[in-house]
């Protein structure tokens, strides 16, 4: 597939409030310290920050609450409050930061596989950034399997960072994004390189935070991972994956899962929050 023309310029277009973007505070809540360029360097090194800090979470989509996409409410909540996110919010985050380093950016919609090949309607988003004149696939956001580093957009391009392997093909016209299990190579989402714009994301978001049979409607989600495991909970069940491959999962009690939340995860919850998810943990046991 050719990428050639794909992404050139950095998209300064006012839908995505890039501008509006507090950047220092942004780089101080990742842990940021590296050169403000748009070198392949500190792309890479800006993409493992943001994962590494970022959790991967639906908390206020569980509670029933309106999630919104504006840039200036997605900084309040991941940086100023030190919340996470699901991928809309995170993803776009990243990519206004992107932009203010001077990246061409193009924004995705992809369709979730995890391991199935049903199609589904494309609710994740993703990231083709342009650095040292390659095009890279960039997802700090996918939560528990998210890159760790972006990945070249090449057919059979592959990578291994910290033990944890993934490799891109292609299928009937997509991009297909994978990662190695014990059982052999696991389908992640697959993609077209096919740029998307503030009202595609908001319809998509709409969907995936309102719609009952929504994966983040009536259930918590929260997910992430270090170098050493990745860490999954959805709603009581709790699931440590390590890189052996092996799995661990236990049914935690609904206190036991909030504290996972504000420990594992790292989420700072108010005294209302904890107390609300509580009762909405304990609903579903």
């Amino acid at each position: 597939m050719d990428t050639s023309g794909l992404p050139l310029l950095v998209d300064d277009s006012p839908e995505w409030g890039s501008k509006r973007l507090d950047l220092d505070a942004y780089l101080d809540r990742i842990g940021y310290r590296g050169p403000r360029d748009s070198s392949l360097a500190a792309l890479r090194a800006l993409h493992r920050a943001h994962r590494d800090s970022v959790c991967f979470e639906n908390v206020d989509i569980a509670l029933g609450r309106t999630v919104s996409l504006d840039i200036d409410a997605v900084q309040r909540k991941i940086v100023q409050a030190g919340r996470g996110g699901y991928c809309y919010e995170t993803n776009l985050l990243f990519a206004a930061a992107l932009d203010r380093f001077g990246f061409p950016v193009t924004r995705l919609l992809v369709r979730i596989r995890e391991g199935s090949d049903k199609r589904r309607f494309r609710s994740h988003t993703a990231l083709l950034v342009r650095a040292d004149d390659t095009v890279w696939l960039a997802d700090p956001g996918y939560g528990y399997a998210a890159l760790i580093e972006p990945l070249a957009l090449h057919p059979e391009a592959g990578s291994t960072v910290a033990g944890w392997s993934w490799r891109l093909t292609t299928e009937d016209g997509h991009w297909l994004l994978q990662y190695r299990r014990p059982g052999g190579w696991f389908d992640i989402y697959a993609f077209r390189a096919e740029p998307q714009y503030a009202v595609d994301f908001e319809a998509a978001h709409y969907v995936s935070s309102t719609r009952p049979g929504s994966p983040f409607v009536g259930q918590l989600v929260v997910q992430r991972a270090n170098d050493e495991e990745r860490y999954r909970l959805k709603n009581n069940e709790f699931m440590t994956e390590y890189r052996s491959g092996e799995r661990r999962v236990s049914v935690l009690r609904p206190h036991e899962a909030v504290d996972a939340v504000r420990t594992t995860f790292g989420l700072p919850l108010t005294a209302e929050e904890e107390q609300l998810l509580h009762d909405f943990l304990a609903a579903r046991q």
